[in-house]
């Protein structure tokens, strides 16, 4: 399997871009937010023109994520020939960041498509193999439920993964059906951590089996170490992750601030496993939204990864309480969130 690990948000456009000007039968994308500002990276544009060529351009996005994408953008690309669904239900929301082309080639992990993350790190897959026709099939699930009729893409929709004894899996997590996967999976994977768990993250939220699996981690004498952006995007979601870093720091967790957004999602146990997806580490990524991610025990894989979050630790600072002083808000947040927590 050859793959690629993009680190800014930039250079997974660029080879999105080039994968899809070489696509010769068919391109599937699923994104939450995708909107057409992006000048110098054009992808209607460019979609545009390969519908017109008459390659099968199918995208799904989040209606709530991309509710900034322009009506006339949309009936733009629908007239020269690609079909475009939206996911739109109550609470959920569909948060993969998805790309197929030629069903040969995917690109998964926390991109989106917006000028204001153009400078954000991020981290983007790509890979080849077997395991893209594991995309492809979770591709047509969700394009059944928005909607879609092309025959040839349903019919992968009951064919079964026959791929599942590998270095490398592909899971995707849907509330609906009760495919919480991913949750399964990082409990899974933190129960047998012995040496080291990483996570990176850019919103710092965990459930209270989450909460646990990290005490129980760092109590088994591993070193558990979070990296966060000591500022986001968000100043609500920046109280928020101080909330829970300054709970998890009193534990034993050591957390790493970045001094640039980052809105990777990653994770790494004991320097042999590895994980990238679309997943943050709060409450909806693990129980509402349409999630997607990929395991791999690959040992290239794993170190180049470890590579990656050791680059970034150097553009960090530890975090210490001192560098968090608590408001107002601070003291109303904690009953807000645990009144959040308990109905999520």
């Amino acid at each position: 399997m050859n793959y690629t690990f993009y680190t800014t948000s930039e250079k997974a456009w660029g080879a999105m871009l080039e994968a899809i000007s070489g696509a010769r039968v068919s391109i599937f994308l699923e994104m939450y937010i995708f909107i057409d500002n992006t000048d110098k990276y054009n992808f209607f544009e460019l979609l545009a023109q390969k519908a017109r060529e008459g390659i099968a351009v199918k995208i799904i996005v989040d209606s709530f994520g991309s509710q900034e994408l322009d009506s006339k953008t949309i009936e733009k690309i629908k007239k020269a020939g690609a079909e475009v669904l939206f996911f739109s239900y109550w609470l959920r929301r569909m948060h993969k960041k998805v790309l197929v082309v030629d069903e040969k080639t995917a690109f998964l992990g926390g991109v989106n498509i917006h000028k204001l993350f153009q400078k954000w790190n991020d981290l983007q897959v790509r890979f080849t193999g077997r395991m893209v026709k594991s995309i492809v099939r979770s591709f047509a699930k969700n394009y059944r439920i928005c909607g879609g009729k092309d025959p040839n893409i349903l019919a992968y929709y009951h064919k079964k993964n026959i791929f599942k004894k590998t270095r490398m899996w592909f899971l995707q997590h849907r509330q609906s059906s009760g495919d919480l996967l991913l949750k399964k999976r990082y409990q899974e994977k933190l129960a047998s951590a012995q040496k080291s768990v990483v996570i990176v993250t850019p919103y710092f939220a965990p459930r209270r089996w989450l909460f646990a699996a990290l005490h129980q981690a760092v109590l088994r004498g591993a070193l558990v170490s979070i990296l966060v952006p000591r500022r986001t995007d968000h100043w609500i979601f920046n109280r928020v992750n101080y909330f829970y870093v300054l709970k998890l720091q009193r534990m034993g967790v050591v957390f790493y601030l970045h001094k640039n957004m980052n809105h990777a999602k990653a994770m790494l146990i004991d320097d042999t496993e590895g994980a990238v997806g679309s997943q943050n580490i709060d409450p909806l990524s693990f129980g509402y939204n349409v999630e997607a991610g990929i395991f791999f025990r690959d040992k290239q894989m794993v170190r180049e990864l470890g590579g990656i979050i050791g680059a970034w630790k150097q553009n960090c600072v530890v975090f210490d309480p001192s560098m968090h002083k608590k408001t107002w808000f601070d003291y109303l947040l904690a009953p807000l969130i645990s009144v959040f927590q308990s109905l999520v």
